[in-house]
């Protein structure tokens, strides 16, 4: 635990050695940012006319999107690039097991990407100043936790993917796709079928960020996420062992 903690405390600190961490945040943060200014706006327009206001989980909808995006570009050096640069060969020779080295490097891009969440939270609770009823507290700490189980699945399979690759682009680009097609093509076949479908719709990340997101979700939401974070570790642990033994 102690080696996991020591490289994922160093990961968090090499983001912000260069405009990485800069860029993504500055990507995230206004465009939220810029939503919310949408979101307030448009609820004060329904509080004229008496209508309801429209609670902040969207902006986490906004947030997530953005992810799929910014998740390989967060993830696809960590490995790769140790690889390219030979200190792969250096870190193996160390006394750190493989599992250690993937769970530390995805474990410092998820406290990175975690202090953009919670300095994201800044918005609800500015928002829940301008609305009457106040928002709903508990749809809200389910959006959150939509956040964090989704950004920690495609974190963990970004890492699983830079471990497989030397060249950080193409690491990028795989995660990209995977991300892509997990999102929007996976549950497409589901639309043409009479039977059968509930497997491509379960498989869809959508389905399961939305339904958590939406505050109606089960324990088969819950274990789908922790399932892509433990499977993308398991991918990244064999393709180091894979290169040690190689």
């Amino acid at each position: 635990m102690k080696n996991i903690w020591t490289i994922a405390k160093r990961e968090y600190n090499n983001y912000f050695n260069g405009p990485l961490a800069y860029i993504v945040a500055l990507v995230l943060l206004f465009s939220v940012g810029a939503f919310f200014v949408y979101l307030t706006l448009e609820s004060q327009g329904r509080a004229i006319y008496g209508g309801p206001p429209l609670e902040p989980n969207f902006l986490n909808v906004v947030f997530v999107f953005l992810m799929l995006f910014l998740a390989p570009a967060i993830t696809m050096r960590l490995l790769s690039d140790e690889a390219r640069m030979g200190t792969l060969e250096l870190l193996l020779t160390a006394p750190v097991r493989d599992y250690e080295l993937v769970v530390g490097k995805w474990l410092g891009s998820l406290l990175f990407v975690l202090s953009l969440v919670l300095f994201s939270l800044i918005y609800p609770i500015i928002y829940n100043n301008f609305v009457d009823p106040h928002i709903d507290y508990k749809l809200l700490l389910s959006s959150y936790i939509a956040v964090i189980l989704i950004v920690s699945a495609l974190l963990g399979l970004g890492v699983g993917i830079s471990a497989m690759f030397s060249n950080q682009f193409a690491a990028y680009f795989i995660a990209l796709g995977l991300f892509f097609i997990l999102w929007f093509v996976i549950n497409f076949p589901a639309n043409f079928m009479s039977s059968g479908g509930e497997l491509f719709n379960y498989l869809s990340v959508a389905n399961h960020f939305t339904a958590i997101n939406n505050g109606s979700f089960t324990l088969g939401d819950i274990v789908y996420f922790l399932s892509l974070t433990a499977l993308g570790l398991f991918v990244g642990t064999t393709a180091i062992e894979i290169r040690r033994w190689r």
